[in-house]
């Protein structure tokens, strides 16, 4: 799994209550409500759809540690996003549960 600060990514997700974009700050309306600071860790891919309990076992080391997580899937890959607050700790527990990870700072 690679962590990526700069994976250039962009979301947008309809349904019948909301509008939800996914995307660097700079690129957002003015009149949006914002949650900021996010880090995308980018799962290696791409992925078959016939893998299960991709998602899960991610996740479940990073609930464990207490580490919030906002997941978004494409059809090659899946992102988990963190907030940047939390990366250091994620990167950690991830690496700790035995997943490489590479960040753009090494």
């Amino acid at each position: 799994m690679e962590v990526s600060e700069r994976a250039r990514l962009f979301s947008v997700t309809r349904t019948a209550g909301e509008l939800s974009l996914v995307c660097e700050e700079r690129h957002v309306p003015g009149d949006a409500e914002v949650e900021g600071d996010w880090r995308a860790f980018v799962v290696s891919g791409p992925l078959a759809f016939t893998l299960t309990g991709v998602i899960s076992s991610l996740t479940a080391p990073l609930a464990e540690a207490g580490v919030p997580v906002f997941v978004l899937s494409t059809f090659e890959t899946d992102y988990l996003l963190v907030r940047g607050t939390d990366l250091p700790h994620a990167v950690e527990t991830l690496r700790t549960a035995g997943y490489a990870v590479a960040s753009e700072a090494e």
